[in-house]
């Protein structure tokens, strides 16, 4: 399996706004000049960036391009793959359950998805919805990526949710940080079968919606003009490639 690194990287904008004075001199050319330097050392295709201040936006803009193919320039309305960033909506997804007391985050998840199977009996047993987000399983780092991870797979969300059993603890339960994918599946669908709708929509309906976030999609399929997409890139070989959508 070839190894990519989906590079998400933080502008170092965000220091140099952290500081009221700061902002107060900052003109958008000085952003224009961060960016360009950020990429560059970065070494990625193309970035959007927005920088929002007292709930209004002061500098919103693309830079870069779409694909190393088309180069075609990234604007203010390019869609981006976010990958893990994915996990924050799951989160926010189910405190909407727990704030409306349709769940509890020291709930288990077996009472939620009673097929679910970790590794060993007291494990299964007492495993919560918070235990689903936060990396201490006991599970290696990564274990069962491989089932979706490349594209091309065909295991389902049953398969996932029952899969853990046969993985061998790398540390004890909740003793040790080791960052998990397959986890936050499983919170997928806790999602959906305490809310009656499929993750895809309740993050559209009950995150996206709200907050007029008109241009963004919380699956690839729902994206009706593809020429607004960015394609995925790499620059782990030392120069950038591009790779094809991921579609999990």
């Amino acid at each position: 399996m070839t190894k990519i690194k989906l590079r998400l990287f933080i502008i170092p904008i965000l220091t140099l706004l952290a500081s009221n004075h700061v902002l107060g001199q900052i003109t958008s050319k000085e952003v224009d000049a961060l960016v360009t330097n950020a990429m560059g050392k970065f070494n990625v295709a193309g970035v959007a960036v927005a920088i929002v201040k007292d709930g209004k936006i002061i500098h919103e803009k693309g830079y870069g391009i779409k694909s190393i193919d088309t180069k075609l320039p990234v604007d203010n309305h390019t869609n981006f793959e976010i990958a893990s960033n994915s996990k924050a909506f799951t989160t926010a997804a189910l405190s909407i359950l727990v704030d409306e007391g349709k769940l509890s985050w020291t709930d288990k998840v077996k009472k939620y998805i009673p097929e679910f199977k970790m590794y060993n009996d007291y494990v299964t047993e007492n495993f919560t919805i918070k235990d689903l987000l936060c990396h201490r399983s006991g599970l290696g780092l990564g274990v069962g990526d491989l089932m979706m991870f490349p594209d091309g797979t065909d295991f389902t969300i049953k398969d996932v949710v029952t899969s853990f059993q046969h993985f061998t603890p790398a540390s004890g339960f909740r003793t040790q940080f080791d960052y998990d994918n397959q986890l936050y599946l499983v919170a997928g669908e806790v999602t959906a079968r305490v809310s009656g709708m499929t993750w895809e929509a309740f993050i559209q309906k009950r995150i996206m919606e709200p907050l007029q976030m008109q241009n963004s999609f919380s699956s690839i399929n729902q994206v009706k003009d593809m020429s607004a997409m960015a394609l995925p890139h790499s620059s782990e070989s030392g120069s950038i490639k591009k790779y094809h959508y991921m579609e999990p």
